[in-house]
């Protein structure tokens, strides 16, 4: 049992799998609660009181709740993963000048930062276990080759 649990190439599938199961959970967690208790309109009327454009909040809502979707289902995993890193470093800034800990009034960027962190973590390390696995643009072959 020991030695499977130091094998990282047993183990490295199921870290990626959690890890990717923990950030999808929580984008959708995020983007369901701007849209069912902030709202749509008042989630855009939060973007505009903070200095972001207003249409800026339908597409963080539409990144939160179909990245989390993509990235528990392990649909394109690296390039959901670093898709959504530009929404939370839009989250880190909005929250920098609160200072460091997520506690302080306003909410620090502490969470967001590594929230940044571990969605660059998850393009390395990829889909892992349990993946829903589709062709890329990348993979595909011409008929004749």
């Amino acid at each position: 049992m020991f030695t499977t649990l130091t094998d990282t190439t047993k183990t490295t599938p199921y870290g990626a799998l959690l890890l990717r199961l923990t950030l999808g959970t929580a984008l959708l967690a995020h983007g369901l609660l701007k849209v069912l208790v902030f709202t749509v309109p008042g989630t855009v009327a939060f973007f505009d009181s903070i200095g972001y454009p207003g249409f800026m909040a339908y597409l963080v809502i539409a990144a939160e709740l179909g990245g989390g979707a993509a990235l528990i289902a392990g649909v394109y995993v690296r390039t959901i993963s670093l898709a959504l890193v530009p929404v939370l470093i839009g989250a880190t800034l909005q929250h920098a000048g609160n200072g460091w800990l997520f506690t302080n009034e306003g909410g620090g960027y502490e969470f967001p930062l590594f929230w940044t962190a571990t969605l660059l973590v998850q393009a390395l390390l990829g889909a892992g276990a349990h993946a829903v696995k589709l062709p890329s643009a990348l993979e595909l072959k011409p008929a004749d080759a």
